[in-house]
C-alpha cells in the first residue's frame, strides 16, 4: 500500500515571522515533525510544497529522499484555501491515500500516526477519511453569552457534560476519490474523528502558542 504524506509550508507567516524555519529547540520548526514523520511504518513517501527557496535549501541540506514542490504563483498568498494546495499535490502524486499534516504540530508523535493510518486502514469501507480531533468538555457560549453544550441552571460537573470534539488540524487522511467525491475537501463525506491527547495536538499560530511548544517539546520530546 502506498501511502503519502503531504506537508505544505510556506515562507512568510503572519502571527510569527519565518515560523517554518525559526529556531525550535534548536533546530529549524519545521525539522521536529520531519523526523518524526520519518520513523513511520507505513508512510512511502513525503512531499512538501513550498514557496520558499530558504526552505527547499534546508530540506535538501538535511533530509534525503524528499519530494519537492514549486508552489505555483496561483496557490501563494495569506488566503488560499488549503485543499486547493492539496487538490494540486495529489494530482502529482499516486497513493492508495494521502496524509496531510503540518510542521507547526511539533508535538504529534508518529506512534499516533501509525495507529490512525492503521484505524483508517481497517475501516475504511465504513469511513471514507480520518481526521484528528481534541475532546472538551468544558462550558462553552457562543458570544452573545448563550450557553452552548450546557444548562447554566443545572451547573453539571465538567466531567459529566456531552463531549465536544474540536478538529485540531494535525492531520488528515483520505483517498483521492474521497477528496473528489466531497468537493475538493479533505475531510470527506464519511469522516471518522480520531481523538489524540491534548499535548500532542499543540498547534502554533501565535508567539505564545510556539513558546509553550518549544517547553513542552524540550520535556517531553528530547528526553526520548
Amino acid at each position: 500500500m502506498k501511502i503519502v504524506l503531504l506537508i505544505p509550508m510556506k515562507g512568510n507567516s503572519e502571527r510569527v515571522s519565518n515560523k517554518n524555519m525559526r529556531d525550535f529547540a534548536g533546530k529549524p520548526l519545521y525539522h521536529a515533525v520531519m523526523n518524526e514523520m520519518l520513523k513511520s511504518r507505513y508512510i512511502s513517501e513525503i512531499v512538501i510544497n513550498t514557496d520558499s527557496d530558504t526552505i527547499k535549501t534546508d530540506v535538501k541540506n538535511n533530509f534525503k529522499n524528499i519530494n519537492l514542490i514549486d508552489r505555483p504563483k496561483e496557490l501563494i498568498g495569506d488566503f488560499v484555501p488549503m485543499n486547493d494546495i492539496i487538490g494540486y499535490d495529489i494530482e502529482k502524486f499516486d497513493a492508495d491515500f494521502y496524509i496531510q499534516t503540518h510542521s507547526t504540530n511539533p508535538l504529534l508523535l508518529v506512534s499516533t500516526l501509525d495507529i490512525a493510518i492503521e484505524k483508517f486502514s481497517d475501516s475504511n469501507k465504513n469511513f471514507d477519511s480520518l481526521f484528528s480531533v481534541t475532546k472538551i468538555q468544558s462550558r462553552l457560549y457562543w458570544e452573545n453569552g448563550t450557553a452552548i453544550n450546557h444548562n447554566p441552571m443545572e451547573l453539571l460537573r465538567t466531567q459529566d457534560l456531552p463531549i465536544i470534539y474540536e478538529e485540531n488540524s494535525c492531520f488528515y487522511i483520505f483517498t483521492k476519490s474521497s477528496f473528489k467525491s466531497s468537493g475538493n475537501k479533505r475531510i470527506g463525506l464519511n469522516p471518522f474523528m480520531f481523538a489524540i491527547d491534548k499535548i500532542e495536538a499543540q498547534d502554533i499560530d501565535e508567539l505564545q502558542d510556539f513558546i509553550i511548544a518549544e517547553q513542552l517539546y524540550k520535556q517531553l520530546r528530547q528526553k526520548r
